[in-house]
């Protein structure tokens, strides 16, 4: 008989299990239960599979033009469109048009392309697409995406009986209205996307990054493509020969497609009234009434007598004359009659680009027509190009650039040029960490703005130019100055101080007296004496120091010279008794020396940059004798600067028709260097603050102001930190992308000691230039306030974050030993 539960006989527990879901048996004749099998739960994890189809790219194609193209404004390459097509196919199955889970596929996968920093064309050729696909199918179940790349923690604790309900579409949370701009869940390469809901750093300083020359991304311009692309290849220090040749189309390529969107040399296609004009700041006004058109310098060739506007790179022949190179040949140049446009001070030297308009005059005794000497397209063109006037191409304002202006305070900014989803810096693009940095921003300057004396604000960035430690008065001079700013602690610590080069007279390790290793490190070993002083400076601001070519060990080969630039940071055999200094002021507050709050030293390169907010706001730092340069090395223009053609009486196209034009020789004279201001030894006019007391002093020097000027305009027009030949200034091929001022950044500090300090705002962009830390050219002076007598005079730079704005600082302290 079966076996059933008794009657009166008590149920063990697993027996009690059937008896609460035992039911009677059909048979009557027996009364043993029978106990069903349950039924399965679906599993919340469980899903529908799905058979893969083989998807053409060309069906896919309408589909992905509308999501990806139109609504988030990449272009996807074949190599791409094929790769998500066999994604799609595989994952989606049929259903991937009827069902709409191809548009989810293709929507997650351009909100994470542009998350992680991808151009504006999507491409299969790295790594990058298939880290998204990959990371894609690892959120997908039944061919669908799932809502916050899991299941919900709510769902999957569901009763046991209830399947957990799909959504149709990933719900991805947009903010300010951006539809195209939000970015993806998916956390991609450590790129975190942070919630605006949690508590951020209300410490300036704690968004502050300093991006060395060799940290920075290799960023190059692609000519086919006309957009900027980052470089998969390691940078070397010795790379092949054909990175020169790259070096120069990358420059060449990178202005002019900058010239091109320019108003003044783009042809009205609608309405022919309308005549364009070069609208420009202040600082270099200047109205062109006509459309400009840039011609090749192959494409002269049987047009002598014609006038050109030819854009180039000034270069030196072998024959000794100056000439003009393109991508497709070049022309001698001859400029004994041209003017600059406008003239305000401009210089030009070999290695410069610029845009010369005159008149090409063939010389029929020589080739006739042809080209001459190579015998190919490329080579040097027979005759030669009368210059009448010499123009730097113009500057590109920060927002046309694709990053944001500093005039513009809400960020919202227009992308031109490829720029806006390229990270430059490695801290993230503008289109996709630029709103968010700019909302911290925004929080962290209003939480700030309650400080009544705004000059003394938590936003201050302080440069320090020419910190000579061998000079008794220059350590005086710092000493007075770290001193006053400690003096405003705890309330307004500034968010770093950037000491830049040089820090020896003569060139460290090079032979000469005084000038061996042991008297190098002796002199930072001084200026750990000096920072130990103001230990609660030391805990809440960080120090920069940049180093330039008496530094070593460049200064060790160069004895002084031109060292190659970019330049590696002042070698840690040198710097750690200051680092013992910071490690000692941490431990004051109680934190170890690795921690990353607090003060702390980073040695950087020759240029540098600082991050602040990520891309919202970039200062570049570069510490070199510019002007000197440029003096020695200028193209001398003959006309007289403020003087009209008709008082020259020259710059008539038939006195070049008629072949009179000055002597070859003169167009490559140096122009002699004019005296510098105040090298009399003469007071300047504005008397300097007390110790106690920082006030701005503006400059009001006329011919100074010129000076700052022209050379603000020379460095930002050409875009590039080193507009000289190589013969002149050596350049690492390969890290030639950390010496871009393209696009403009929001400020650039200029150290040159033959420059008088200066301020000033060119196309958006602050140019400062604090000069040396000690005012060479000021014995004594006085203060207006009190009847004090100061022996010396410190002045230097200051940046407020918050206003975007810079000013000069003077401070007249004695030599009196406290």
């Amino acid at each position: 008989m079966g076996e059933g539960i008794q009657p009166g006989t008590p149920a063990q527990p697993s027996q009690r299990l059937v008896q609460d879901n035992a039911i009677l048996s059909s048979s009557p004749a027996f009364e043993t239960r029978e106990i069903p099998v349950r039924p399965r739960t679906s599993d919340s994890h469980a899903a529908a599979a799905v058979l893969p189809v083989l998807l053409p790219p060309a069906s896919l194609r309408p589909l992905a033009f509308r999501t990806v193209t139109k609504k988030h404004n990449l272009t996807l390459a074949s190599s791409a469109l094929q790769a998500l097509a066999a994604f799609i196919g595989k994952h989606c199955g049929a259903g991937w048009r009827e069902e709409g889970l191809a548009e989810q596929v293709l929507e997650e996968v351009a909100k994470s392309w542009k998350k992680s920093g991808g151009g504006v064309i999507v491409e299969a050729d790295g790594d990058k697409l298939h880290d998204i696909l990959k990371a894609v199918s690892g959120c997908m179940a039944g061919g669908r995406i799932l809502q916050g790349r899991a299941i919900s923690r709510q769902s999957s604790f569901a009763a046991s009986g209830q399947e957990r309900q799909v959504p149709e579409r990933p719900l991805v949370s947009r903010e300010d209205g951006q539809t195209n701009l939000g970015l993806s869940n998916l956390a991609l390469n450590g790129a975190v996307e942070v919630d605006d809901d949690e508590e951020h750093s209300m410490d300036p300083r704690s968004w502050l990054k300093v991006v060395g020359a060799f940290d920075q991304p290799k960023i190059v311009y692609n000519a086919q493509k006309n957009h900027f692309e980052k470089d998969g290849s390691k940078p070397s220090l010795f790379p092949p020969a054909l990175a020169r040749t790259r070096l120069f189309h990358y420059r060449y390529h990178m202005v002019l497609q900058r010239i091109l969107r320019n108003e003044a040399y783009q042809r009205p296609s609608m309405n022919k009234q309308q005549v364009p004009s070069l609208l420009r700041s202040a600082s270099s006004a200047v109205t062109f009434q006509n459309i400009y058109k840039i011609t090749p310098i192959v494409n002269m060739l049987g047009r002598s007598g014609s006038q050109f506007l030819l854009f180039g790179l000034l270069t030196v022949a072998p024959t000794g004359e100056l000439a003009i190179s393109d991508v497709t040949g070049t022309i001698v140049l001859d400029l004994g009659q041209a003017k600059a446009v406008p003239d305000v001070g401009l210089r030009f030297t070999p290695g410069m680009f610029v845009l010369v308009e005159g008149i090409y005059q063939d010389e029929y005794n020589s080739a006739g027509g042809v080209l001459g000497n190579s015998g190919g397209v490329g080579g040097t063109i027979g005759g030669r190009f009368n210059g009448l006037q010499l123009k730097s191409p113009p500057c590109e304002r920060r927002p046309t650039g694709g990053a944001p202006s500093s005039s513009n305070p809400s960020g919202q900014s227009s992308s031109a040029g490829g720029l806006g989803w390229v990270d430059l810096l490695g801290v993230g693009s503008e289109r996709a960490a630029g709103p968010k940095m700019r909302r911290i921003e925004k929080r962290v300057f209003d939480q700030l703005s309650g400080i009544p004396d705004q000059d003394k604000g938590r936003g201050r960035i302080a440069f320090l130019g020419q910190v000579n430690l061998e000079c008794p008065v220059t350590l005086r001079a710092l000493k007075c100055v770290l001193q006053e700013y400690e003096a405003q602690l705890p309330e307004y610590p500034p968010v770093a101080i950037v000491l830049m080069g040089h820090f020896v007279d003569n060139p460290a390790m090079a032979g000469t007296q005084n000038s061996d290793c042991v008297e190098y490190k002796e002199c930072f070993n001084t200026l750990a004496w000096i920072l130990s002083e103001v230990p609660q400076l030391l805990q809440s601001t960080t120090f920069v120091f940049v180093p330039s070519d008496n530094d070593p060990w460049p200064s060790t080969f160069s004895a002084g010279a031109s060292t190659v630039v970019p330049r590696k940071p002042v070698p840690e055999l040198f710097t750690s008794r200051i680092k013992r200094v910071f490690a000692e002021a941490k431990a004051g507050l109680g934190l170890e020396a690795g921690n990353s709050l607090g003060g702390k030293a980073v040695w950087t390169t020759n240029p540098a940059r600082l991050s602040l907010f990520g891309p919202a706001q970039e200062i570049v730092l570069f510490r070199d004798d510019m002007l000197a340069r440029l003096r020695r090395n200028a193209v001398h223009l003959p006309t007289s600067r403020g003087q009209t053609a008709a008082e020259r009486g020259d710059g008539s196209i038939s006195q070049f028709l008629e072949g009179s034009h000055p002597s070859r020789d003169e167009a490559m004279d140096i122009d002699p260097p004019p005296p510098l201001s105040g090298s009399d030894g003469s007071s300047p006019d504005q008397a300097s603050a007390s110790p106690d007391s920082l006030a701005q002093q503006p400059n009001n020097n006329p011919s100074n102001k010129d000076t700052a000027t022209a050379l603000a305009t020379t460095l930002l027009d050409q875009g590039y930190l080193s507009p000289f030949s190589l013969s002149i200034r050596p350049v690492l091929w390969d890290y030639v992308s950390s010496l871009n001022l393209y696009p403009l950044p929001t400020a650039l500090v200029m150290v040159d000691p033959d420059l008088p300090p200066a301020t000033l705002d060119h196309e958006g962009c602050l140019f400062m230039n604090p000069g040396p830390l000690l005012d060479p050219t000021t014995t004594t002076t006085s203060t207006t306030t009190t009847t004090q007598q100061h022996d010396r005079l410190a002045h230097w730079c200051e940046y407020d974050a918050q206003t975007k704005a810079g000013r000069i600082v003077e401070l007249g302290f004695d030599m009196r030993v406290d």
